[in-house]
């Protein structure tokens, strides 16, 4: 039992990244808070816009700056997100429409600007999607970069913040409402040790980030930034996602204690970066990773991972008013399938929600869009975007070993639909004379209660399975993990999950179909024994969790894992499951 007390003051939020941070706090300026409403006359409109757009350019020529001075060794996410926001500073949405509302209503820019901001974000709040959902704050983030230089204040730390920062003998916490992508790398620069955010969830940008540079984080601390003094003392506990304010001595040395502790484990988890993931018993486990852009495939082979268990092919479609065609999917797989040299990859065929193309311009209202068209519903319903896919999946497969996911089904019949497309797909390449894999494996996602129970079906018809335990939960549990509401009820751990995760490895099992994890439990290393004794032997992740995990598989033996799993499995009392597992993770 831990000696600590009750802190001074602490806010719980959730943890993104994890790892231990003690440092003074930094608190971000939100500029968005500072936006005024006041009516021009109209002979200065004019003068206005250009403002305006030199704001833009200014925003655009320090985006570039920053994209520009990346180390080349930096994480692929780090150009990546800066490349979206270059990218959406292009389009007409942030660039044209607010000098159209400054000469209708004569107000200035900045509050032209955040108009236009909070209708794309009211848009964006009807994408079902998690992931895309929160792709608004990189409009906000972006939006918030225009105010900034309208209201003339730097983006970048000033000079004596810089030379204060790289002198302090602590480090610094960044503490802020939110943060874009372009300000942590500059903040990553200037040794900040952690992050903190009012906003943001498991997939914001700033936890991604933060996971790639494995910096501690903690989001949706809801008002950190209004309670935190700057230069408080803080201690960042990216384990248990609690930011203690102002702790007692007590509190500190016990913190320092446990810092000292993790930063011995990260030194260590890098030895066994090139060691094969091995149980003591001797079965070999497959940990693959999650990417989201070609580039990312870098952190793959970083981390170590033995292929890619979830290429998430949604990206392309993002932040664009058109539909990437054949030739540009084509290339980004086939770009992905090359550098993994034979290793496996498996593309996620497009997982998008009520909207078609995660474009705020097109995004469709739907009374109830987690149930509604969506993934391979929404591909079903448009059978020539899907059609495109296909082809570029199947021409990029001669290129490497490629293996196609469908998510989200359902029933037997979208199954084979999906298959009677493909093979459609298949035969329009036949006639072109176009080489590709004939035997291309095909894959479903598990994410469904009705899919879990109905898993040997699947199986049967499937060349693999793969279980999305975020949705698997969701949608089981009947909680939408992004309401606040009702985010404490969302639990991995709940009996009924455990059931249909366990129900859908055997029936792969039965079957001698592969069945992976690739959700948020894959990567979390609480789970990792429990995983493997129910049988799993594919676990797909973010590459910065791959170490964690493995370290957990290289200190485990399946015999005996499959026994507590058994007793696990046995129990109906999520507590008394807490209880087992983590008694399950202390025997080693």
């Amino acid at each position: 039992m831990s000696s600590l007390t009750i802190p001074s003051f602490s806010i719980h939020g959730v943890a993104v990244s994890s790892g231990i941070a003690i440092g003074q706090a930094h608190l971000v300026s939100n500029a968005l808070l500072e936006v005024v409403h006041y009516q021009l006359p109209k002979h200065l409109i004019e003068t206005e816009i250009d403002r305006f757009s030199e704001a833009i350019a200014s925003v655009k020529a320090e985006l570039e700056q920053i994209n520009h001075s990346l180390r080349k060794n930096a994480p692929a996410e780090l150009s990546a997100f800066v490349g979206t926001h270059l990218m959406m500073l292009e389009d007409k949405s942030l660039t044209e429409i607010p000098k159209d509302i400054i000469r209708n209503e004569q107000c200035n820019a900045e509050w032209a600007i955040k108009l236009q901001m909070d209708d794309i974000v009211e848009q964006f709040e009807q994408i079902e999607d998690v992931y895309f959902r929160e792709r608004k704050q990189d409009v906000v983030q972006v939006v918030e970069r225009i105010i900034k230089a309208l209201l003339g204040h730097p983006s970048q730390l000033s000079s004596e913040q810089q030379l204060s920062a790289v002198n302090q003998e602590r480090k610094l916490i960044l503490v802020a409402h939110d943060i874009s992508p372009a300000d942590a790398i500059q903040f990553k620069q200037h040794q900040f040790a952690a992050f903190v955010t009012d906003v943001g969830g498991v997939t914001s940008h700033t936890a991604i980030l933060a996971r790639s540079l494995n910096i501690p984080s903690i989001v949706a601390l809801q008002r950190a930034h209004d309670l935190i003094n700057d230069g408080e003392l803080i201690i960042v506990d990216g384990h248990l996602g609690i930011v203690i304010v102002s702790p007692s001595k007590e509190i500190l040395a016990e913190y320092k204690l446990r810092q000292d502790q993790w930063e011995l484990e990260q030194q260590k988890l890098k030895r066994i970066k090139s060691t094969k993931a091995v149980t003591i018993d001797g079965a070999s486990i497959d940990l693959l990773a999650n990417i989201e852009v070609p580039e990312d495939v870098a952190a793959v082979k970083l981390a170590g991972a033995t292929g890619i268990g979830l290429y998430r092919t949604e990206f392309l479609f993002m932040n664009r008013h058109d539909t990437p065609d054949e030739e540009e999917q084509f290339v980004a797989y086939k770009a992905v399938a090359e550098a993994m040299k034979g290793a496996p990859v498996t593309i996620r065929t497009l997982d998008l929600g009520a909207d078609k193309q995660a474009n705020s311009d097109t995004v469709v209202n739907c009374a109830n869009p987690a149930l509604g068209l969506r993934a391979i519903r929404l591909c079903l319903s448009e059978p020539q975007i899907f059609h495109t896919q296909l082809r570029a999946l199947l021409r990029a497969s001669h290129f490497g070993n490629i293996k196609i996911l469908i998510p989200m089904l359902c029933t037997l019949s979208e199954l084979r639909q999906t298959k009677l497309l493909l093979e459609r797909a298949k035969q329009s390449l036949r006639k072109e004379s176009i080489p590709f894999d004939e035997n291309i494996a095909l894959g479903g996602m598990i994410e469904i209660p009705a899919a879990a129970i109905n898993a040997e079906a699947f199986a049967n018809e499937l060349d693999f399975l793969s279980i999305g335990t975020n949705d698997l939960i969701q949608y089981t549990l009947a909680i939408d993990r992004t309401d606040d509401a009702v985010a404490h009820l969302y639990n991995p751990l709940h009996p009924s999950i455990l059931k249909l995760i366990s129900m859908t490895i055997k029936a792969g099992a039965k079957l001698g179909k592969p069945v992976s994890v690739c959700g948020e439990m894959a990567g979390d290393a609480r789970f990792t024994r429990l995983l493997l004794g129910m049988g799993l032997q594919q676990l797909s992740m973010h590459p910065s969790h791959i170490l964690s995990v493995k370290q957990q598989v290289l200190h485990s033996q399946l015999a005996e894992l499959k026994t507590q799993a058994r007793k696990v499995l046995s129990l109906t009392d999520i507590e008394k499951i807490e209880l087992i597992l983590t008694k399950f993770n202390q025997t080693h």
